[in-house]
């Protein structure tokens, strides 16, 4: 078990960088290569509640996690206090995280008309019942993810923050859309400032963190007490370096130009099929990643068609080396 209190983190005014729940995506592979790259702390895919308690073996794969990957949180989402409360008991007890998060923001449709994740946001009331159930279950912090509101007519992330905070929550990360945006338009990064400045717990600021550059301006916009990334690190992991050199106020280390890049795919790569223990399966999931390595590149649409469609990691290395045998030197 790691020592790093979350929330003395967030306390700390280091700024940490989290790493987002993403489903598909911050599977434990990505998120120890995150880890490496700078990310200060990182969370699991949101994982059903129901899931959990019926003991469903594909949900409790989701809460797997390697002790490198500390300070982890696990991040579960559902309707009903009660069960949130069991399944949040019995994460801590078999998975022992550092911390417990719930899941307000989820804005796809499937959660969403069971009521879960973004869902909640219909019913304040449900969301204060909710963090007090699982707050009373667990010794570990409860911490919360929200959007700014479920629609633009019930857009109140201070509102919604301010209840939150009483029901318990002990950090609050606000991703600055409404439900019914989805990822569209432009996160409002007022609205992170103005949660900021309403509450006693640690905030912690999503949306639009694209850059190192991006990091440093919604710090300096919002005061916010950490910063997560989401799509930003979608096949840039590095983007947890440049954003901690933005915000100490040192040069910005460059975008990796494609040899290097390569490295960080196939060690990736490497991870997912450890992970996962069956290759062709690892590496038929790992295509998405193997899209987005290769977004911007010279030519990148015609070695994106051939990698999606590898089934062995030999071949996407052989495909990656003969990608840089022609376009050595080119610059990304």
């Amino acid at each position: 078990m790691s020592s790093i209190n979350p929330i003395d983190l967030l306390r700390s005014g280091t700024v940490p960088l989290y790493l987002a729940p993403q489903a598909g995506v911050s599977e434990s592979p990505f998120r120890r290569l995150c880890r490496q790259f700078g990310a200060d702390v990182v969370v699991s895919e949101f994982v059903s509640a129901e899931g959990i308690r019926r003991h469903d073996k594909r949900t409790h794969t989701y809460l797997r996690f390697n002790d490198e990957e500390r300070p982890i949180g696990i991040q579960i989402f559902g309707a009903e206090p009660d069960a949130m409360a069991e399944a949040a008991r019995l994460v801590e007890e078999v998975y022992e995280p550092d911390f417990l998060d719930i899941n307000f923001g989820c804005p796809v449709k499937k959660v969403v008309n069971r009521n879960g994740g973004s869902g909640c946001l219909r019913d304040l009331d449900l969301v204060e019942s909710i963090i007090r159930a699982v707050k009373g279950a667990i010794s570990i912090p409860t911490t919360v993810k929200i959007r700014s509101g479920f629609t633009e007519d019930t857009r109140d992330p201070v509102g919604i923050a301010l209840r939150c905070q009483d029901a318990g929550a002990e950090s609050l990360t606000l991703h600055a859309r409404t439900r019914t945006q989805m990822y569209s338009g432009v996160a409002n990064w007022d609205e992170i400032a103005a949660v900021k400045a309403a509450l006693d717990i640690p905030v912690i600021g999503n949306g639009d963190v694209w850059s190192g550059e991006d990091a440093r301006r919604m710090y300096e916009h919002t005061r916010c007490d950490g910063i997560m990334i989401a799509r930003g690190s979608h096949g840039a992991p590095w983007l947890f370096a440049q954003a901690r050199a933005a915000l100490e106020g040192r040069p910005v280390p460059p975008d990796p130009d494609p040899a290097e890049r390569f490295r960080t795919v196939i060690e990736h790569a490497r991870l997912a099929i450890a992970w996962e223990s069956d290759e062709e399966k690892a590496m038929i999931e790992f295509r998405k990643h193997l899209g987005w390595y290769t977004k911007g590149l010279p030519n990148g649409r015609y070695l994106r068609q051939e990698l999606f469609e590898v089934k062995e990691l030999a071949e996407a290395e052989r495909l990656l080396e003969g990608y840089l045998a022609q376009y050595e030197g080119v610059p990304a």
